[in-house]
């Protein structure tokens, strides 16, 4: 017994004692409140290279601990002052979500527990917090109250799991056992989705399955973005008549550039028609259907065997929070499911509930949807709404500052919060030599957002719309006014102008 109190003295966890614990806490939320005090007065992004900001985190491992005061400090010396802030109202890049503070603070909580909700014994709370999430989602956007469905990293993986899920529901041979090696298989299998606007996660999906990313075939557009469907319907038609295999059609709710939303309805007919796994990317714009007035916009998308949503985009979930809804929970087990005695037990217990790791890629699952079911609980769908509505609003102006400014130019008419437009100075729009224009207009357009974002007021990029580069602008977060829009588009005007009259001289 003495033996074993001495080796027990020498074990140590290297837990803060309580009140230390609790004084950092503290502190640490002060500095938070301080960030989100002064988010909107930030510059949007570091100027720096990124050869200096990798220099600046280079150092050894360290061998000996350090006081956690001392590491806490490196959150304001160095993290922050070189951190892109997609919290701020004037961040307008890519399609990031600008993160409630309830979800901070539930990150936090959820973290502390550090539940695995992979399966329901290690999460009990955790599983049953994301059950019911998951069946929130699906009532806010109007999908089937039977449905499953998972939270999961974002987009790309939730397509990831809704295209393997297609694939092995509509194979016609052993794709779980045999996978692609099966002696049964024969022709290719066949993706489809818009030329336009698909996404490349679909692309990047087909790539991880190992069918290729030459499986995606890409449906022409209409003047609108929109999938045709006479194309689909043709090419599905004539891929089926060569030997091919078509087993999935993605229609985008919200795409990435113009915020397209595919004819639902239509593509549902012809996936029944064919047998088609019917999947809906609405990774970017799915939650819109929440807004009445949007709600006819998404008809058909009930009709989906699948859809994505991102709540770490239009929902504002700091990172990561994607969801994979499916109409049919059992056809997304029986493609995920597998037994190993270490995963549940090998005897039936009470003590037993939903495990995750049977409807999707992950067996180690952290507690994404605790900050989602907060902030859920705190906004409503009353919150969300006006929420949506506000980018909506602050999108349409910026496309009526667009048509008053006779040097831009639209690409679209906004429909939802994302909007692409370029600066094309009104006297360039006579010129003859029309492919010379677009190669100046582009070098135009690029320059122009890199001189914003090195400025730091805010976060741009740039896009492709038809070949032209475009100035895409995403406006999906809620503490974007539309004052915040009038000053960057101000901003734009005058660098235009500088960097137009700078580059004529240069060229001339």
């Amino acid at each position: 017994m003495s033996i074993l109190k001495t080796m027990e003295s020498e074990f140590d966890s290297l837990d803060l004692p309580i009140e230390e614990f609790k004084k950092l806490g503290y502190a640490v939320i002060d500095m938070i409140a301080q960030y989100y005090e002064g988010i909107r007065e930030i510059p949007v992004s570091p100027n720096g290279s990124s050869a200096k900001i990798e220099n600046l985190f280079r150092e050894e491992l360290p061998v000996d601990g350090q006081s956690p005061d001392t590491v806490i400090a490196e959150w304001q010396d160095r993290i922050l002052p070189n951190a892109t802030h997609l919290g701020s109202p004037r961040y307008f890049g890519f399609v990031n979500g600008s993160g409630s503070m309830i979800a901070t603070l539930a990150d936090a909580l959820a973290s502390s527990v550090n539940m695995n909700s992979g399966a329901w014994k290690p999460g009990p709370g955790a599983t049953e917090i994301e059950r019911i999430t998951v069946k929130w989602l699906a009532q806010l956007i109007g999908y089937p109250d039977r449905c499953g469905g998972l939270i999961v990293s974002g987009g790309t993986m939730a397509d990831f799991t809704a295209l393997l899920t297609a694939f092995r529901n509509k194979a016609t041979e052993d794709t779980t056992n045999e996978g692609l090696q099966s002696t049964e298989s024969n022709g290719r299998y066949r993706i489809y989705m818009s030329d336009h606007e698909g996404h490349i996660a679909i692309v990047r999906s087909a790539d991880m399955m190992n069918l290729g990313r030459d499986a995606v075939r890409r449906v022409p557009s209409r003047d609108d973005f929109t999938m045709d469907t006479t194309a689909l319907d043709r090419m599905v038609r004539e891929d089926i008549a060569s030997g091919d295999k078509p087993f999935c059609v993605v229609a985008q709710a919200g795409s990435i550039n113009v915020g397209a939303i595919d004819p639902m309805e239509e593509i549902a007919a012809i996936c029944r028609k064919y047998d088609l796994w019917f999947h809906v990317d609405g990774a970017c714009g799915a939650v819109g259907a929440m807004l009445p007035s949007l709600k006819p916009l998404y008809k058909g998308m009930e009709l989906a065997d699948s859809v994505t949503l991102d709540p770490h985009k239009w929902l504002y979930m700091p990172y990561e929070c994607g969801c994979l809804l499916v109409n049919d929970p059992e056809k997304l087990r029986r493609s995920f499911s597998i037994k190993a005695p270490y995963l549940r037990g090998t005897l039936p217990s009470e003590y037993d509930g939903l495990d995750f790791l049977e409807y999707g890629p992950q067996m180690s699952r952290g507690f994404k949807a605790l900050k989602l079911w907060m902030t859920l609980k705190h906004y409503g769908v009353k919150g969300y709404q006006k929420l949506l509505s506000q980018n909506i609003a602050c999108a349409r102006h910026l496309h009526n500052l667009v048509k008053a400014d006779e040097n831009f130019q639209p690409a679209h008419e906004p429909r939802l919060y994302i909007y692409s437009f370029r600066y094309f100075p009104q006297d360039l729009r006579e010129e003859h030599d029309k492919s010379c224009i677009n190669q100046y207009l582009d070098v135009l357009n690029q320059t122009i957002i890199d001189k914003i974002q090195l400025s730091g007021l805010a976060f741009i990029m740039t896009s492709k719309v038809r070949n032209s580069v475009v100035i895409r602008m995403s406006v999906c977060s809620h503490r974007t006014t539309l004052e915040d829009i009038e000053i960057v588009f101000e901003k734009l005007a005058m660098l235009g102008q500088a960097i137009d009259s700078k580059l004529r001289k240069t060229t001339a």
